[in-house]
């Protein structure tokens, strides 16, 4: 007798009565150095192509393997503070003696358009993109497990000298304290369980109902 193997069939997709578009969603993930903010944002862009990243402007040097543009806008301090002066930054701030914003344009354009943006940023920078896209960001917090693996983590990084880790060190518990100002909050002791609760996390952004423009006409549509 032949063998047939089982077929699972799909109906086709069915096109909502009424179009329904969606708006972006800024997803802004904030840590102290080293608890995994930046990790966790770019493991979120790996998995999903589509999915863009801020940007920012910053006034340090670049690291070995940093491209101008791709990792960081490099600029001067003076040229820095005419961006800021001139409202061209949803947020800036200057962190041990450097300058680092996120650029206006570029993050209204991509909302507009339905794209999302995903933010790893300090919770200085979490406050004024707040202010200034109320409706569009939702926070993520990140914690390390304790603050001893934190410094451990900090003493891994081959980049960072010992008076640079300890000035971090001193600031990870002022982050730490803002805790509170989020909307979720994931502990990363494990990556990829930390990476996945953040998955969820903008998952669920995308369903808000004020995301998604054209849901009262459908609704509508029904007859209720």
């Amino acid at each position: 007798m032949e063998n047939r193997m089982s077929q699972t069939f799909s109906p086709p997709r069915a096109t909502p009565a009424v179009p329904v578009r969606r708006r972006g969603v800024c997803l802004v993930i904030s840590a102290p150095s080293g608890a995994g903010k930046s990790t966790i944002a770019n493991a979120l862009r790996a998995s999903e192509p589509q999915l863009l990243h801020s940007v920012s402007v910053t006034t340090r040097q670049p690291r070995p393997g940093e491209s101008d543009g791709i990792h960081y806008h490099f600029r001067t301090m003076e040229e820095f503070s005419r961006m800021a002066e001139a409202g061209e930054m949803l947020e800036w701030a200057t962190v041990f003696g450097r300058g680092y914003g996120t650029p206006r344009a570029p993050v209204e354009q991509a909302l507009a358009e339905g794209r999302d943006m995903v933010f790893d940023i300090d919770w200085q920078g979490h406050r004024q993109i707040r202010a200034a896209l109320p409706a569009d960001v939702v926070s993520l917090f990140v914690l390390p497990p304790s603050i001893a693996e934190l410094e451990r983590r900090l003493n891994g990084r081959a980049s960072d000298e010992a008076d640079e880790i300890a000035r971090r060190m001193q600031a990870a518990r002022d982050e730490i304290s803002h805790w509170n100002e989020f909307d979720h909050v994931i502990i990363n002791s494990e990556l990829d369980q930390a990476i996945a609760e953040a998955r969820a996390v903008l998952v669920a952004a995308r369903l808000q109902r004020h995301r998604q423009i054209g849901l009262t006409d459908l609704v509508a549509s029904f007859g209720v």
